[in-house]
């Protein structure tokens, strides 16, 4: 860690004191820390911080923590607008940026020592002047989390470029709020990446957090469950300087991130792997269709027209089901016991009927639906236990599962 700015004490990376022998966050309390995510923002980082040291009033403390992933020249642009910041600015510089933006903003969360934590992203879109409104509205209202809401009365999305990042935003908030009616209450703009949150709410639960992208408040409103909620409307600017981190895949990653944190219960997981495994039907199909067209015979066809909805349930239950233990095995490794398991359910599947069908009596109908059921739900134990969870040597990975909506389909 970096630490830079008038009366800032502590220790960089390799354990070097600078300008003091205290730590960040030490020496005196602070009310606030202010943490904000870069990736290349060189160009508004002065522009930033002197907007926020003109907000801040006398009697609230303030730090300013900037997470940093850049690979421009933001880190050194930072240290030169500290040099002038009556406020202690601090700055932690990852290496490896994992998680993106919102895992640059889990490792804030994880340095902060403040009471309240503050949230903003560095490109001046998120007015500073508002920062200390949010934090007072918690203190008044006694809330856990306050979030600058575009969508709240006499908010605005203004800044937003064009009619398709408008649709997009909309979209994506109303199938959020769709997916998580009770974990979002009280909350229009979850999409929002400028809000205040007590720090006793998340530090105890910051190792929980799996962040994937930049919508940071999803996941802490989601796995965190503050109590109470508040908000204060404010207008999304323009971009000050530089270039829009929002890109196609950076919306896939959204959509993953979804898909995550509403599977985050087994049960949730086991209806997506079955909706993913209804999918394999058409590359399935697609094969067979293509190999019969060659001349080839429609029993080899279907057994190699298997392994293609085989290959395409895999990449989708790698990437979108079982994203955060992809880390446990090599991808060949698990590609290859998925594979197995796979055609091993259609070897299984045909004696189950004729057991049901000759020795219990059933019709084959009946059988087949029962050993269609039978085979799925011990193919997903089976992927769970054997394909991604560690093998021998490796750190177990713990799953903690997200409180039950109390309405809604998982």
């Amino acid at each position: 860690m970096t630490v830079t700015g008038p009366g800032a004490d502590g220790v960089d990376t390799s354990g070097h004191a600078l300008g003091g022998p205290e730590g960040f966050g030490e020496g005196k309390r602070t009310t606030v820390t202010v943490i904000i995510p870069t990736f290349n923002e060189a160009a508004n980082v002065e522009e930033l911080l002197r907007q926020l040291a003109a907000a801040v009033p006398a009697h609230l403390d303030c730090e300013a923590l900037f997470v940093d992933d850049s690979s421009d020249d933001t880190p050194a642009a930072i240290e030169r607008a500290a040099l002038t910041c009556p406020f202690p600015v601090n700055v932690i510089h990852r290496e490896v940026p994992e998680g993106g933006l919102s895992g640059a903003v889990v490792e804030g969360l994880k340095a902060a020592t403040s009471e309240w934590i503050v949230v903003m992203d560095a490109d001046l879109q998120h007015p500073p002047s508002l920062m200390p409104e949010l934090v007072e509205t918690g203190r008044r209202t006694q809330a856990d989390l306050v979030v600058a809401s575009r969508y709240a009365g006499g908010g605005s999305h203004a800044g937003l470029s064009g009619r398709y990042r408008v649709m997009v935003s909309r979209t994506s908030t109303l199938v959020t709020k769709g997916l998580f009616r009770s974990a979002l209450r009280g909350i229009s703009d979850p999409m929002s990446g400028f809000f205040a949150i007590r720090r006793g709410i998340v530090h105890a639960q910051a190792d929980i957090l799996k962040p994937l992208g930049y919508k940071i408040l999803l996941e802490l409103a989601i796995r965190c469950r503050p109590r109470t909620v508040a908000e204060v409307p404010f207008s999304f600017q323009e971009r000050y300087a530089g270039e829009s981190k929002s890109t196609v895949r950076e919306g896939l990653r959204f959509l993953a991130h979804l898909v995550s944190l509403r599977t985050a219960t087994p049960a949730a997981r086991m209806v997506v792997f079955g909706l993913i495994g209804l999918t394999g039907f058409l590359p399935n199909l697609c094969g067979l269709a293509a190999l019969t067209a060659t001349g080839m015979h429609y029993l080899p066809a279907e057994v190699l027209a298997n392994q293609f909805g085989v290959l395409w349930n895999f990449v989708l239950i790698d990437v979108l089901l079982f994203r955060d233990r992809r880390g446990n095995r090599h991808w060949a490794d698990r590609l290859g016991r998925f594979a197995l398991l796979a055609n091993a359910d259609l070897v299984l599947r045909i004696p189950l009927i004729a057991l049901l069908v000759d020795g219990a009596g059933m019709e084959a109908l009946p059988a087949t639906a029962l050993a269609l059921l039978t085979t799925f739900v011990l193919r997903f134990i089976a992927t769970e236990l054997l394909v991604y969870l560690p093998g021998r040597g490796r750190t177990k990975h713990v799953d903690t599962p997200l409180p039950l909506e109390k309405e809604g389909t998982p």
